[in-house]
């Protein structure tokens, strides 16, 4: 075991984009396990976009001068407790350090599937996938041949709802992302139909465009000018699934969208947001629906792999740059 372990704190509170001098690593002894719990020496990290919003002032935030929380996977070291036995892996959310004390209660078995990675736990399996499954299959209720439009397409659950979606069976698939490099990667890697850098223009000129007969579900994780464009272009009973935010995280100061509210009554539109946290019902069923097409090679995974844990703080900020492709994942060294 290491001597040294090593915890990710925030410092401050950032106004607009996060920098790495509102973060400190600390370093300490490995902790030792109280009775009921065990010692995880953790093995990957996710970072989300939606640290950024938990860095803020807000109900159940992180706290300042304390270690940082996130999904995680790691091999328990030492045990205390009959329910975690030493040398197996785990998944938990005391992550964003090198060595966590967990209790059985706060961590999740992994099963072990032939061909299937353990990044995948963190990606189309974990957390991000289950986001993507849920919104497509519970929120939007996809039908055979829908048209679906994604923003932030290119990033973990832009490219997990892409790919699953197409197993789905929907129609025209279009995304949105940040560079013309990530666009042609969506239509030539993941499945698009058709893809534009945002940047280009006009949101709504953009997706008249790409989707020119319309789309019958929008799939946000942006918020901003495309979601008004996405509402124009949707068509009678058309549903949007608002995921996340994230081109306003770091821009407080931008206005929300404004859009033509005359057109949720008069399409009769859905919309409707959701915490993946309120589905985790749906881990196995999500396990049945992708493991197969993992293992058949049918799905593939989109992660950007940044290899040492002392590297997580430049990962989520690249990651908030969007200078990822997929899931963004630390490994251990």
């Amino acid at each position: 075991m290491n001597e040294t372990a090593l915890t990710v704190h925030q410092t401050a509170r950032p106004h607009g984009f996060p920098t790495a001098e509102h973060f400190t690593l600390v370093e300490s002894p490995p902790p030792e396990p109280a009775a009921g719990g065990a010692l995880v020496e953790n093995l990957y990290w996710s970072v989300d976009p939606y640290h950024r919003e938990m860095m803020d002032d807000v109900p159940g935030g992180f706290a300042l001068h304390a270690p940082l929380e996130g999904r995680t996977i790691g091999r328990v070291i030492a045990s205390r407790t009959p329910g975690l036995t030493e040398g197996e892996t785990v998944f938990h959310r005391r992550g964003w350090r090198t060595h966590s004390v967990v209790t059985p209660e706060e961590t999740r078995h992994l099963p072990r599937f032939e061909g299937v990675p353990l990044t995948a736990y963190l990606s189309v399996l974990g957390g991000t996938g289950l986001t993507a499954y849920a919104g497509l299959t519970r929120i939007a209720r996809l039908q055979e041949g829908d048209d679906l439009f994604v923003t932030a397409a290119a990033g973990g659950v832009g490219t997990a709802t892409g790919r699953f979606a197409r197993l789905l069976g929907a129609g025209r698939l279009v995304g949105s992302t940040g560079s013309a490099a990530k666009a042609a990667h969506l239509t030539r890697e993941v499945g698009y139909d058709a893809a534009f850098d945002y940047h280009c223009g006009p949101a709504a000129d953009l997706l008249g465009k790409a989707a020119p007969d319309g789309i019958d579900v929008f799939v946000d994780n942006v918020g901003g000018e495309q979601l008004a464009a996405a509402v124009g272009a949707l068509r009678p009973s058309g549903r949007i699934v608002r995921i996340g935010t994230i081109g306003q995280y770091n821009t407080p100061e931008v206005p929300p969208p404004h859009f033509n509210y005359a057109d949720l009554v008069e399409k009769s539109l859905r919309m409707e947001g959701f915490l993946v946290s309120n589905y985790l019902d749906l881990q196995e069923e999500l396990y049945d629906f992708a493991v197969p097409h993992l293992q058949s090679g049918r799905l593939a995974l989109d992660q950007t792999v940044v290899d040492g844990f002392e590297h997580i703080v430049h990962a989520f900020l690249g990651m908030l740059r969007g200078r990822n492709t997929g899931k963004t994942i630390v490994r251990a060294r």
